[in-house]
């Protein structure tokens, strides 16, 4: 059975970049009705923290990127790394090191100043340091006694065959001092040991791969399959960060973004089904393939983004979108309440909006006292005595669009002018805007009162 799994370290929110991962690996295993497994690799001890575990937690249930085993939490498997850690020295793949802090840097120095890379000269290796007594004092790190000669490679499922020259890779660091795992040992552990099939991430992680390999192969054990998706780059090129809008998932939700939307437009970032820009998730699980992943950066998109929410706005059922729209409301102070059904708003205006706050900002036309018109511009006699004429008409139609909608025609018709000479000043004098939709529909949800009470505001009697 494959089972694939998302790793997240919880030094901060989910962003963009880790959604993706997530989103991929958990698709290829919904493809393959497989399992999806959920580890926090929680040992950035100074930076780790339960705030960053909920916000992750949080951004994947709002996706609907649900797992099948976990979480896991790497900081309650210390015992597990030291155990395969000791397994490690005594097969001779491993040992310890004792070299202190200070003697790395001044070895670090010493390389940098002859214009060399820095990396561990390998001084503890056992055919190194026999017979040097260990010093007191010093507690030892394990190091990974990584193979000097030949090259290490894999058969990458997104960028085909990668290898690297083990003459380039130094003795890493897997338990410190303190008991706890390196990144690239705890990983090699913990996807042996939740029998992962393929690791699909970042492919900043490429880099980290063939020290993984090295692990696998002095354990034993099978490697699974990897396959590294290409980074997500801003429109300028550079890599994503804040200012190319990679905030926070849930920020997203708060922006007044759908979910589907959101994973809709991740979906397409660095893969593709042909053309098909929309679909839903269920469509997605069913197309989805390493084979059609990019080799090439992806690049975000906030325009496509808005855009993609717009769509799904559109297509919403408007029960779920009124229950969105209402807090938004009510921080604007209005009472929805106190104004026509909301979900009937929702329903007129949703066709012109990007996101829910943009959908609240229209639906204040018809609540609260942010919605009151503005005064007009000057109008002529002629256009004044055709909105007089029109008001008294409106006070006995029968209040529907359709009724509505012919009194306006008419009244435009008798008064010897075009719809548009009348509908924009009446639009303006009852909404106080320049823009509505169609302004029948308009007044049929504000109502008879408010329109006869917020036309009177402005019309002389007759």
């Amino acid at each position: 059975m494959i089972r694939t799994r998302f790793a997240p370290s919880p030094t901060g929110y989910l962003h963009i970049g880790g959604a993706r991962t997530a989103l991929f690996s958990w698709a290829y295993a919904r493809h393959h009705s497989g399992k999806f497994l959920l580890r926090i690799e929680d040992t950035d001890l100074e930076r780790s923290t339960q705030n960053s575990v909920n916000a992750i937690l949080d951004g994947m249930k709002w996706l609907g990127i649900d797992w099948d085993e976990g979480p896991f939490f790497q900081m309650q498997r210390l015992a597990r790394y030291k155990e395969v850690a000791e397994q490690l020295i005594a097969s001779g793949h491993a040992y310890h090191d004792y070299m202190s802090r200070e003697e790395l840097e001044t070895l670090r120095q010493e390389q940098l100043a002859a214009g060399l890379k820095p990396r561990y000269d390998g001084r503890w290796r056992p055919e190194r340091s026999e017979g040097r007594k260990p010093p007191e004092g010093v507690e030892p790190v394990v190091r990974f006694r990584t193979p000097e000669a030949g090259e290490v490679g894999w058969n990458d499922l997104v960028k085909g065959f990668i290898a690297f020259p083990n003459g380039e890779l130094d003795d890493l660091v897997l338990l410190r001092a303190d008991g706890v795992p390196t990144y690239n040992f705890g990983v090699v552990v913990d996807d042996l040991d939740m029998r992962i099939t393929h690791v699909i991430r970042g492919d900043d992680h490429v880099n980290n791969t063939p020290r993984q390999i090295h692990i696998f192969q002095a354990l034993g054990r099978p490697l699974p399959e990897f396959a590294h998706v290409p980074m997500i780059l801003g429109a300028d090129g550079e890599r994503l960060s804040k200012r190319h809008g990679a905030v926070s998932v849930t920020q997203y939700r708060e922006e007044g973004y759908l979910p589907e939307a959101l994973v809709n437009y991740l979906a397409r970032l660095g893969w593709s089904h042909g053309d098909e820009e929309l679909f839903p998730v269920e469509l997605f699980i069913q197309w989805f393939d390493l084979g059609h992943v990019s080799r090439s950066p992806a690049q975000f998109n906030p325009e496509k983004l808005a855009w993609l929410n717009q769509q799904y706005l559109k297509n919403a059922p408007d029960a779920r979108l009124a229950a969105l729209v209402e807090p938004e409301l009510r921080q604007r102070g209005a009472q929805p309440a106190g104004g026509p059904p909301l979900e009937k708003v929702v329903a007129l205006l949703k066709q012109r909006a990007q996101s829910i706050p943009q959908l609240a900002d229209e639906a204040m036309l018809f609540y609260g006292s942010s919605s009151e018109p503005q005064p007009s511009e000057e109008l002529d006699e002629a256009t004044l005595r055709a909105l007089r004429m029109l008001k008294a008409r409106l006070l006995e139609v029968a209040w529907e669009r359709a009724a509505i909608s012919g009194t306006i025609k008419d009244v435009a018709k008798a008064s010897g002018l075009k719809m548009p000479q009348l509908a924009m000043p009446l639009r303006r004098l009852v909404t106080g805007r320049a823009q509505t939709p169609s302004i029948d529909a308009v007044l049929e949800l504000l109502g008879r009162e408010t329109v006869m009470l917020r036309l009177a505001q402005h019309l002389e009697a007759d």
